[in-house]
């Protein structure tokens, strides 16, 4: 009988410590297969940052570094010009990016930074008990604002991959979701896409993945995959935002 699913073998076989029904899982297992399908994992770096994901480096089976809140893009730029010829991802949340590590990723990207970063937005702070977040939408209630976000007094949600799209360096910015099988397989190929990008030498590249947070959001698993369909992608639109041609393989 042949094998037609297994673990990648760039995920280590251990337990995850996600809520039940979080999609980091997921996506773990989307980079660790384009890992295993592009035959880079002996030679990828991958930067892991504070959040939820702070300790992926137990589950990626490849280099990994712990970075700082919000600095992963400086870890990674360090890490990517002293060699050049690793790939180089980072692994963040809509907090320690868009809140603490918004210059961060501003600057990296518009030097053109040859490094990939999987920006995970689930509207709140997840590891530190659902605290509103950059991302948070309008009228979505948090623990920091309990009566729901207010543009008055709150400001609007940040969209990402809008912004980061504006600037020259960023060659390939796209946003997907988890939310079903469709876009699962969307979100895989943009995930190779940003990989192949950065080993072609192109410049930084970005991939926005809407997630969700069960626990935080107040939700069961089922329920909170509806709520991303039908709140978050009205407000944060699936698609590319920044193209580039990958060069032919010859």
């Amino acid at each position: 009988m042949s094998i037609v699913f297994e673990r990648p073998h760039a995920l280590i076989d251990k337990p995850l410590h996600y809520c039940p029904g979080c999609t980091h899982g997921i996506i773990h297992r989307l980079v660790a297969e384009v890992m295993d399908e592009l035959g880079i994992e002996g030679n990828t770096v991958g930067i892991a940052s504070v959040g939820c994901t702070y300790n992926s480096y137990e589950y990626f089976n490849c280099d990994m570094i712990q970075a700082a809140h919000g600095r992963a893009p400086a870890v990674a730029t360090g890490v990517k010009r002293s060699l050049p010829g690793k790939n180089v991802f980072t692994y963040q949340g809509d907090g320690d990016l868009a809140a603490i590590g918004t210059a961060e990723i501003v600057h990296a990207a518009t030097r053109g930074e040859k490094i990939t970063t999987i920006f995970v937005n689930n509207a709140i702070y997840g590891m530190t008990s659902g605290q509103m977040a950059p991302t948070t939408l309008i009228g979505q209630v948090a623990t920091t604002a309990p009566f729901g976000r207010k543009p008055e007094l709150h400001g609007y949600p940040i969209r990402v991959s809008e912004m980061l799209s504006t600037l020259e360096g960023a060659v390939y910015v796209e946003r997907v979701a988890v939310n079903n099988v469709a876009n699962i397989k969307k979100a895989k190929a943009a995930i190779k896409k940003a990989f192949q990008v950065q080993l072609a030498g192109l410049g930084f590249s970005l991939v926005e993945v809407l997630s969700t947070c069960p626990t935080n959001w107040g939700l069961n698993p089922p329920k909170a995959l509806e709520w991303l369909e039908e709140n978050m992608i009205p407000h944060y639109p699936l698609g590319n935002f920044k193209d580039v041609q990958l060069p032919e393989q010859k």
